[in-house]
């Protein structure tokens, strides 16, 4: 056993989609830099992109779809920043009413041999579907022992999210990228202060 921590690939998957989605269509900044959450048209392709993050093909994404879509995830946002704060109270409250709003309801689904554990909406549209399965998801990782696992990133001007999937529960960053600026800026301070 290495002590990877697994989810289930489902809730992975969930996981995997929610955070694409939370730093696509959220702004705030990004690698250093401001980032813009996309509008008019780059709404629905932002949204696709992010659907297809755990490496499914990627979806036909209506204008109403992404507005609901974009929404959830400015709301995901303020769980993954509650539960990185450790404030797990104010993050179940929010995970709790995405969960009411989205009226996200279990159910067994048959895929080949064995049945999964799946979240749905009421009905079947697209963005219902995925809002019901994120809130889902979060619900999942904040209602065990892995809530510590929702992350912010702890570069400079960087507020992208992330799951820690991490052996020792120690991940800082959204991105290697973003780790590498922050250990660059250390080693200039450390010659310059030398």
């Amino acid at each position: 056993m290495t002590g990877q921590v697994k989810f289930d690939s489902h809730v992975l998957s969930v996981l995997t989609t929610s955070v694409d989605a939370v730093n696509r269509l959220t702004g705030g900044h990004a690698l250093g830099q401001p980032f813009e959450a996309p509008t008019g048209a780059g709404k629905a392709a932002a949204v696709a992109e992010a659907l297809s993050a755990d490496g499914r093909s990627r979806p036909e994404v209506s204008a109403a779809d992404a507005e609901v879509l974009v929404a959830v995830a400015v709301r995901m946002r303020e769980v993954f920043e509650a539960a990185h704060a450790g404030d797990l109270d104010r993050a179940a409250k929010g995970v709790n009413a995405l969960l009411i709003d989205t009226d996200a309801r279990p159910q067994l689904d048959k895929a080949g041999e064995l049945w999964n554990l799946h979240f749905h909406g009421p009905d079947d549209t697209l963005a219902r579907g995925w809002a019901a399965g994120w809130a889902a998801g979060l619900a999942i990782a904040l209602g065990s022992d892995l809530a510590g696992r929702l992350g912010v990133c702890a570069a400079p001007y960087c507020d992208r999210v992330f799951v820690d999937e991490s052996k020792n529960s120690r991940r800082r960053f959204c991105s290697p990228q973003c780790q590498s600026r922050v250990k660059a800026a250390a080693h200039r301070a450390r010659q310059q202060a030398g």
